[in-house]
């Protein structure tokens, strides 16, 4: 059985092993959060093979496989974060760590919870997630999701022109703004169909898009009409009914006839 006193002792060597990484990491470089983690883990997986303090004779890795039996299980995975509050500007951004990060447009100017993790900025809302970005290491960068901005724009159609959130348009939906824009209120018309995105999915629009520009005729009509047969649900191949015919009809031509003549005497 173990001692209560241990407990102390095994933080304490954590705490020592712990520093001894993150003094052997002020001699590497990493391009991302990511690339670090990955080192951290082999440094662990390192580590892990020390012999046991109370048993020379196994790692600790070795006496941790013995122990995975006597082991309580995790009901879920620690989602570990920083929480704090922001509130969101009138351009739908919100701050975190010198950076921008954009919010759908609904929630300009109300006030928000931020979940900063290692490599996600979470940003939530009545108890929901409205936005999730990659977060950025380097300071001064804004990050837009250019969905967030979608109602804006069924309002102000013009900021489709120099709006910076709609600078990474996906390739299909970039050459149809371009083809649009060349005519005379082409701002409203790619407004269209962007606003069709929260209606039918974004990989919807994107092939409707794909098919309206081999066709050669860009407009919003044509976008919608596409992505109405491509959402049409097939035909059934056969219809049961309990219905019975009666009386079978007759092909009778010259019922016409007689109809023709009634009208002319009216």
């Amino acid at each position: 059985m173990a001692s209560g006193w241990e407990k102390g002792r095994v933080e304490k060597g954590v705490l020592d092993s712990r520093r001894r990484i993150w003094v052997a990491a002020q001699d590497e470089r990493f391009g991302s959060f990511a690339e670090l983690n990955v080192w951290l883990g082999e440094q662990c997986r390192q580590a892990w093979q020390a012999p046991h303090p109370d048993f020379p004779e196994m790692c600790i890795a070795e006496a941790h496989e013995h122990e995975q039996a006597h082991l309580m299980p995790m009901p879920k995975p620690f989602d570990g974060y920083v929480e704090s509050s922001a509130r969101v500007s009138s351009t739908c951004l919100v701050t975190v760590k010198r950076n921008r990060y954009s919010v759908p447009c609904e929630w300009a100017g109300r006030a928000v919870s931020v979940r900063l993790y290692p490599n996600r900025v979470v940003v939530v809302a009545e108890q929901s997630v409205i936005a999730d970005h990659a977060r950025v290491v380097d300071r001064d960068h804004t990050v837009f999701d250019w969905q967030h901005y979608i109602p804006l724009i069924e309002r102000k159609p013009g900021a489709l022109r120099n709006g910076a959130p709609f600078a990474d348009l996906p390739a299909p939906l970039q050459l149809l703004r371009k083809a649009l824009m060349r005519h005379a209120g082409g701002d409203r018309v790619m407004a269209k169909v962007l606003a069709a995105v929260p209606v039918f999915g974004l990989e919807a629009v994107l092939v409707a898009a794909e098919l309206v520009l081999q066709a050669g005729r860009p407009s919003a009509e044509h976008v919608l009409n596409v992505l109405a047969r491509l959402h049409d649900a097939p035909q059934p191949p056969s219809v049961e009914t309990a219905l019975m015919v009666s009386e079978p009809p007759t092909t009778d031509t010259t019922r016409y006839d007689r109809l023709r003549v009634e009208v002319a005497h009216d």
